[in-house]
């Protein structure tokens, strides 16, 4: 998200605020595996950090991921986006966009900040190459003014990866 659209953005909803608090408390008492939290007075805009999983293509690799909540979390989906350097995999653009379907068409309100995490890093763990999609070029091109990837419409057809 670019820095004005940050600016711009929506204040949390009550019921946003409440779950994010609830699902802060639980981070720091039982935080996934892998992950940690970078705490700023920012309850809106999470950065974590992501430590590739042992035996893996990313093990012994540290990376951030930029989580900004909507004003309606948890009916609608946070963005998610790695920050630079992002990792190298057929699944994530040279800019740091995520194609996963949970942060899109398969959102629910049931996810927690740690379960999308948690299915990153299981995607990160299934690859079997480094090498970003064969898309990247044009689509982070077609991207440059800080388009969300939440205004993609993504194509879900690689489950192997």
């Amino acid at each position: 998200m670019s820095s004005s659209s940050a600016s711009s953005r929506k204040a949390l909803s009550k019921i946003a605020c409440n779950r994010l608090q609830k699902e802060l408390v639980e981070w720091q008492v039982n935080p996934p595996s892998g992950f940690k939290h970078k705490v700023t007075d920012n309850l809106q805009r999470w950065v974590i950090e992501v430590n590739g999983a042992a035996g893996t293509l990313y093990t012994n690799e540290t990376y951030q991921l930029q989580v900004d909540f909507p004003e309606h979390y948890p009916m609608e989906a946070p963005q998610v986006i790695f920050l630079q350097p992002a990792p190298l995999h057929p699944h994530i653009y040279s800019n740091g966009h995520i194609c996963l379907d949970i942060l899109y068409d398969s959102w629910s309100p049931a996810m927690t900040v740690s379960s999308v995490c948690i299915s990153i890093l299981s995607m990160l763990s299934s690859a079997t190459v480094k090498q970003c999609p064969e898309d990247n070029d044009r689509y982070v091109k077609n991207c440059r003014n800080g388009r969300s990837p939440k205004q993609t419409r993504w194509w879900f057809h690689d489950d192997k990866v």
